[in-house]
């Protein structure tokens, strides 16, 4: 019992210093509390917005970008077509990656000098890869969007306009793809 009483003597003297050391230290108390309102509006993070920015913006996925182009497979060609019924295939990227909210560039020219340059070895699914055409020489004439990349064999699965074929899924060992590659841009998002 004893010790319950100095045990509670004991309480009450610290209770009475903190309170004796809090009314001291008043103006010390106020700077944390205003220290405390600093902290609050930085957590709020509103202020690195502009007016109007939503901040839930939904970005489209790789996978929004791959579902729109599988399901214009069979669609037919027509030059300078950009869709949706019949596409070119500069027509054909620009439309897929459009329906995402997401401007691409028109011609494949402009597609290639617009993108971001990769090296082959970075391609992913969604990137935009690039080919010559008969009637481009060296310079950029096909687009077509990969769907996969292969890295042990360094091969990759693309979705494109053929001109003979309209939209159709092709391999990059599928007929003269692989002399004709010219080079890979990863979209900016």
């Amino acid at each position: 019992m004893k010790q319950k009483i100095i045990f509670c003597i004991l309480l009450m003297l610290l209770s009475s210093v903190d309170v004796a050391v809090a009314k001291g230290k008043k103006k010390k108390a106020k700077k944390i509390q205003r220290t405390e309102a600093v902290y609050e509006e930085i957590d709020n993070f509103d202020f690195l917005y502009a007016d109007g920015y939503d901040v839930n913006m939904n970005f489209a996925s790789t996978d929004d970008i791959l579902n729109k182009a599988t399901s214009l497979l069979g669609a037919r060609y027509r030059s300078g077509s950009k869709g949706p019924y019949t596409f070119d295939c500069s027509g054909f990227t620009s439309y897929v990656y459009g329906q995402n909210n997401i401007s691409i560039g028109c011609s494949s020219r402009d597609q290639y000098a617009r993108n971001i340059p990769i090296r082959r070895e970075e391609m992913q699914p969604g990137d935009l890869v690039f080919f010559t055409s008969p009637h481009s020489g060296r310079n950029v004439g096909h687009v077509g969007i990969v769907i996969d990349y292969d890295p042990i064999n360094d091969t990759f699965i693309f979705i494109h306009a053929s001109s003979k074929n309209g939209v159709k899924i092709s391999n990059s060992t599928d007929g003269n793809y692989m002399r004709r590659y010219i080079g890979v841009r990863r979209v900016a998002k």
